[in-house]
């Protein structure tokens, strides 16, 4: 039988089909690295453990993946634990190291800040036509939708004028396309039919695409993990070595990848983070086991703790989860939320209640909330456009984006409605594609500081230019163009902080944090926190949170994975900063933020689905998603007065906190702050940004509309900071 986690979960249901798996003999989970990391993951260790149940004998789990790490711990989340607490036999197979390597940075152009951008751009392309028109087939990767559509288009027109490759040979796959484009893609490029296929993500794992000579990456993919997942989809026969060109045009990307290209040779990959205690997974299951049988509470509660995701889930929680599931909350009854199972406590039992219960949990079950797209009107009622419910969940009001070429402020959301207004000639502040966008992995930001660490090191050590240029060729694989761009950029930052009169130098033990004020009178303060933008979201929406509390008014706000920055209004100086959020007052303080964004309904929303409390389908009705979504934020004014402790609240804190941030690493962070392990070291307020902040500032002008804009701002910077420069030798010369 071959299946997924979902249906998996609807076959335990079903009275005859489920006789049929107590035969079951061996598992196997292929890509568990792509499960591990998610709710699917958990939804899938409840599945197996109650198949176990039903098959009575240990039956053989086989995990398969070709990057993950670490092993010991995908084993555990594979295997689960017996019920003395003891890990279940399991054995590692170790077979990582085989595979030779050729991986290469590249760099388009020999200057990036002056290159105008038409000519980086046409660079850029005729590099990718030069790559396809060598190698058999190449597989190129992007990082965004629009990305990937954007690649194709310029690809085919530069074939078109250079010939020697036809534009029927080169077609995009990704997830906005229908399932039969898709198909056609995948049958063309296993019968050798195309030079080159540009994806997104949707060709990173599985689907068999035949032979690939070289994988291309344009920008960083954003971990050791993903750069050898996508890479390794080249050269597939056991022998074969693995072939990946990374193509970067922006220097905080060339650093990111040179360090992760290293690190990838040295085959350090970044940790896999599991979720632990997911309570709406956990609902959705204990439904699901009541319509099997009459279960007793601490047998269905040994049974959930042998899966390594509920392993140390309080007793206290569970019964939380099996009260809300009884319909022991009245207020919600009022909101057409019913039990799904009854319980005795008394004598501690449970099982399900109502001649629907089947039913409904077959047409619920599943862990992928529903993809929505968000309708956008003038606060006049104009219709703008469309956009993604994740990018939706990023906005607060105030923040401004592109859509459809024209920059537009957001004031609210209602049901799957958007209100904005015009904001003319304003900046955008967050780029329209932040939700495609990846994080940053914590374990290579560290990395990544303390390669800065070891630049900075050499710099002052007075190193010869030419020495670390050879370092850079031979252990981070990059071509002669990026390393040189490489190095004049520490060398810029190094002048810029000498001239400032600043000793200290950014790196995994040194925080800068600096104030920039704009053309228009607002106050920008940085911090360089090279932690992930998971880690900095979590900083940064704490932080400003107790600053517009202190100020009064709305702060903006620009999360980057090198740091971030809080943007005040003219006029306002920063009320706090980085050692004002304490690691133990972090939680409570980022609950306070986040409790009324839209964040925060969205996601409440998805966890209501989960924890069947929303139902998506009902006796065979569809449910739409506005509907759901309406629900939702009745529901959650509701569930606000039974207290943080409801089960369903306080796992959409959970997943905030711990899945969509990274609380842990946060906290982390501060306590080095507070202990003195990691320095903070503020500069002097200046009418520019330092060439690290380049990238954090002009966050909002990530968008390709404004590309240009964006470098010619950099280019703008980078004029100042060479007149600084000189005008602080001249002052030293005297």
């Amino acid at each position: 039988l071959i299946t997924t986690p979902e249906t998996l979960a609807i076959t335990l249901v079903a009275p005859k089909f489920r006789e049929k798996l107590r035969e079951v003999r061996w598992v196997i989970v292929d890509e568990i690295h792509s499960l591990a990391e998610n709710k699917r993951g958990v939804h899938l260790t409840l599945s197996l453990e109650r198949l176990q149940e039903l098959v009575g004998e240990p039956f053989v789990r086989i995990g398969l993946s070709a990057t993950i790490n670490p092993l010991e711990e995908v084993a555990l989340f594979l295997v689960g634990y017996n019920d003395d607490g003891s890990p279940r036999d399991c054995v590692i197979v170790d077979a990582r190291y085989v595979k030779r390597k050729d991986i290469r940075v590249l760099c388009p152009v020999s200057d990036l800040i002056h290159t105008p951008t038409a000519v980086l751009h046409e660079k850029l392309y005729e590099l990718l036509y030069e790559l396809v028109t060598k190698y058999r087939t190449a597989l190129i990767f992007t990082n965004t939708r629009s990305g990937t559509e954007r690649v194709v288009f310029h690809l085919k027109r530069v074939a078109r004028e250079k010939g020697g490759l036809s534009e029927s040979q080169i077609m995009a796959h990704h997830g906005s396309l229908s399932r039969l484009v898709r198909h056609e893609v995948e049958e063309k490029l296993k019968k050798g039919l195309l030079k080159a296929v540009v994806s997104s993500t949707s060709l990173e794992l599985g689907i068999d695409i035949g032979y690939i000579d070289v994988v291309i990456q344009i920008g960083s993919p954003k971990s050791v993990t993903r750069c050898l997942q996508r890479i390794g989809r080249s050269g597939h026969r056991l022998h074969d070595t693995i072939r990946g060109r990374m193509v970067c045009a922006d220097r905080d990307d060339l650093v990111e990848v040179a360090v992760m290209v290293r690190e990838a040779y040295r085959n350090h990959l970044d940790r896999v983070r599991i979720p632990r205690n997911a309570l709406d997974v956990l609902a959705q299951h204990l439904a699901g086991m009541a319509v099997e049988r009459k279960w007793r509470v601490e047998e269905a509660y040994r049974l959930v703790r042998r899966s390594y995701c509920y392993r140390d889930l309080p007793f206290e929680d569970f019964m939380r989860v099996l009260r809300y599931l009884a319909g022991r909350y009245s207020q919600l009854e009022g909101h057409r939320v019913y039990g799904k199972i009854w319980l005795d406590e008394d004598e501690g039992v449970f099982g399900r209640r109502g001649k629907y219960a089947r039913v409904i949990y077959t047409l619920n079950v599943g862990t992928i909330p529903e993809e929505v797209s968000i309708r956008v009107y003038t606060t006049s009622g104009k219709y703008v456009g469309n956009i993604e419910e994740e990018f939706l969940e990023r906005l607060v009001p105030g923040d401004r984006f592109v859509l459809g070429g024209k920059v537009y402020e957001f004031v609210e959301a209602r049901g799957n409605r958007a209100f904005v207004k015009p904001a003319f000639d304003m900046k955008p502040t967050v780029p329209s594609w932040f939700s495609e966008m990846l994080p940053l992995s914590y374990d290579l930001a560290v990395k990544i500081g303390r390669f800065r660490g070891l630049m900075f090191k050499w710099l002052r050590e007075g190193r010869r230019r030419e020495e670390v240029i050879k370092y850079l060729v031979r252990t981070c694989h990059v071509d002669r163009r990026a390393a040189e761009a490489i190095y004049e950029y520490f060398l810029e930052m190094d002048r810029f902080l000498e001239a400032l009169g600043v000793p200290e130098r950014p790196s995994h033990r040194v925080i800068l944090v600096e104030k920039y004020v704009d053309e228009r009178g607002r106050l920008h303060h940085v911090f360089h926190t090279l932690y992930g933008r998971k880690t900095n979201d979590a900083l940064s929406r704490a932080l400003a949170y107790l600053a517009s509390r202190r100020v009064g008014v709305n702060i903006g706000v620009a999360v980057h994975d090198n740091g971030f920055a809080l943007v005040y209004p003219p006029g306002i100086e920063p009320p706090v900063t980085l050692s004002d959020l304490r690691s133990d007052k972090l939680e409570e303080v980022l609950k306070r933020a986040v409790a009324n964004t839209e964040l925060m309904r969205r996601r409440f929303r998805h966890v209501a689905t989960r924890a069947l409390m929303i139902l998506r389908n009902y006796k065979g009705h569809e449910i739409s998603v506005e509907k759901q979504q309406m629900n939702a934020q009745i529901l959650l004014r509701v569930v606000r007065e039974l207290g943080d402790d409801f089960p369903v609240l306080k796992e959409t804190y959970r997943e905030i906190l711990e899945d969509y941030m990274d609380i842990e690493h946060a906290k982390e962070v501060l306590r080095s702050i507070e202990k003195g392990g990691v320095k903070l070291v503020e500069l002097p307020k200046l009418s520019m940004p330092s060439p690290f902040a380049y990238n954090i500032v002009l966050q909002g002008l990530s968008d390709v509309v404004l590309m240009e804009d964006k470098r010619l701002l950099i280019a703008r910077f980078h004029e100042r900071l060479m007149r600084m420069m000189a005008q602080s030798a001249v002052s030293k010369a005297h």
